[in-house]
């Protein structure tokens, strides 16, 4: 059900973002507004556009929403695995997206700061806390302390 959904959320989304349905959806509205004197404006008239409208926003607002979901964790994992693999990289940064507000200003303040700095010329200073620390960082220095 699932792959489904998610099937029918992304064609959906590729659909709804191509000119051609802005445009169809543009020449509905305009036949719409131009049927109104042959109704005399009825209240049913303008039901027809009002119903219409309500139920293609809340079904897309479903299937946007499940498309956003899907495009932000998979940004969140490839942004994770390229800090994992370039050495310098802060490791604390992994994962951050599920810190508090508070706790996520706090580093935004500091990365502002080190832009400053960077965009200042001066030398970029580290964020404060303690470095991340690898997995394989941590068993070399565990392996190298037992051959000690």
């Amino acid at each position: 059900m699932e792959k489904l959904f998610n099937h029918l959320a992304n064609a959906t989304a590729k659909l709804a973002g191509r000119p051609w349905t802005f445009i169809i959806c543009l020449a509905v509205v305009l036949v719409w507004a131009l049927s109104g004197p042959v109704f005399k404006y009825s209240e049913t008239w303008q039901l027809v556009i009002n119903t219409g409208t309500t139920i293609v926003t809340f079904l897309m607002v479903f299937l946007i929403q499940n498309t956003q979901n899907r495009d932000a964790a998979a940004m969140h994992t490839k942004m994770d695995e390229l800090i994992y693999a370039v050495r310098k990289a802060d490791s604390r940064f992994i994962g951050i997206e599920h810190l508090t507000d508070k706790e996520l200003a706090v580093i935004l303040e500091e990365v502002e700061l080190r832009a400053r700095d960077i965009h200042a010329g001066h030398p970029a200073r580290a964020i404060k806390g303690k470095p991340g620390v690898r997995l394989e960082e941590t068993i070399t220095t565990i392996s190298e302390t037992i051959e000690r």
